[in-house]
């Protein structure tokens, strides 16, 4: 039953991933898998490495938490390929709605991941105030121009990983502030499936490098300061998703695009209030009481808290 319900989990985190602004660690952080997705990731070392050289496979999975990861990877992908793809139709189609309920799931889940601090205190509070400042930044930034300096390559893969991780930021979307979303989703990986290795691997290697270590180097931060400063880390991970809400904010329309290979990417938007003579408007409303009701339902499925890792 662990392992279903893990798998579920990853379930939800691979429909969530194709809504902007929801982001698949945000979805692991409210339904309590992400300290151990961190201490799992951080868990891929020189002693994993070691146990693989002396096919110790046993003591590989125990250490790297191999059925956790197994599971939670299998429901991404069954996601990915079933799921996702109806969520992708009905965003398109119906954006409010799908916006609706996916906003009602993150405003609830604010209250449930601020159960997680134990003690708040000014700390708490202003990194609270902190991580909701940056994730509203983000959301109004405007984007920057391509760049092919390998420097900057792997400043773009240490941020895209970085902000794949951390709740309430958007990988794709911190790429395309950067001004390098183009460049790399789609030249290099086009060039790569055209087997033009000499066009996709120079960006693609860099941003490679950048993302593995974006991936080491963040695993380690976050799992250490979960350890010393729990408190403090929940508070500005909840500020990271209360923040999100902006981005996910149903009633909008397009600011500033950009057209990529036919597929228009939205990168700025005009945030309304709602039309409450609307019918629509009403439906919406109910639609988002539904993913408060999810997390509710999620909580007293899970337990009266979020779990945490050992």
């Amino acid at each position: 039953m662990e392992y279903l319900f893990i798998f579920l989990k990853g379930f939800a985190m691979g429909a969530a991933n194709v809504i902007p602004g929801v982001s698949g660690g945000t979805v692991a952080f409210i339904t309590g898998i992400y300290e151990r997705l961190i201490d799992a990731l951080k868990a891929f070392d020189l002693k994993a490495v070691r146990m693989l050289f002396q096919l110790d496979i046993k003591g590989f999975a125990s250490h790297v938490d191999l059925g956790f990861l197994m599971a939670l990877g299998c429901g991404v992908l069954f996601s990915v390929f079933t799921l996702a793809k109806v969520l992708k139709w009905a965003f398109a189609d119906y954006p409010v709605l799908v916006g609706a309920f996916f906003f009602g799931i993150i405003f609830a889940s604010i209250f449930s991941v601020g159960k997680m601090v134990n003690r708040w205190r000014v700390s708490e509070a202003v990194a609270l105030l902190v991580g909701l400042a940056i994730a509203v930044a983000l959301a109004f930034m405007s984007p920057a121009g391509e760049n092919t300096n390998l420097v900057y390559l792997l400043v773009c893969g240490v941020a895209s990983m970085c902000s794949m991780i951390i709740p309430g930021i958007s990988g794709s979307f911190i790429l395309l502030l950067m001004g390098n979303y183009q460049l790399i989703m789609i030249k290099a990986v086009n060039d790569l499936r055209q087997l033009n290795f000499a066009e996709s691997l120079p960006i693609l290697i860099p941003v490679g490098l950048g993302a593995l270590l974006g991936l080491v180097v963040l695993s380690h931060i976050l799992s250490w300061l979960f350890k010393r400063y729990h408190d403090t880390a929940v508070s500005l991970i909840t500020g990271f998703v209360a923040g999100s809400l902006v981005i996910i904010w149903p009633w909008k329309s397009v600011a500033e695009s950009v057209t990529v290979n036919g597929k228009v990417k939205i990168i700025a938007w005009h945030r309304e209030l709602p039309d409450f003579a609307q019918g629509s408007t009403w439906g919406a409303l109910g639609i988002l009481m539904v993913g408060v009701g999810a997390i509710v339902l999620m909580e007293k499925l899970s337990g009266s808290r979020p779990e945490r890792s050992a």
